[in-house]
């Protein structure tokens, strides 16, 4: 990654141009907001592997939207927080 990247993706989270996919599973009952990226097909290179690492942890039912957004903390949003 080269150095400009991250002040990059901030700047464009910044004005909601981030990629973002939102990824929702059952049992545990978690949203995961995965991001942010500056290209579309960069965000679904690196969604694979963690999908595949939420199912290898035995989530269930796993659902993922991309878009485009402007996200801030927290990225991790548990059933009745």
């Amino acid at each position: 990654m080269t150095p400009l990247i991250r002040p990059l993706r901030s700047i464009a989270n910044g004005f909601g141009l981030a990629w973002w996919a939102r990824v929702e599973t059952r049992q545990p009952d978690v949203t995961y907001w995965f991001g942010p990226y500056l290209r579309r097909s960069s965000l679904e290179a690196s969604l694979l592997p963690f999908l595949a690492d939420l199912r290898s942890e035995g989530a269930a039912e796993i659902q993922h939207t991309v878009l485009r957004a402007r996200r801030s903390e927290p990225l991790t949003i548990t059933a009745g927080s």
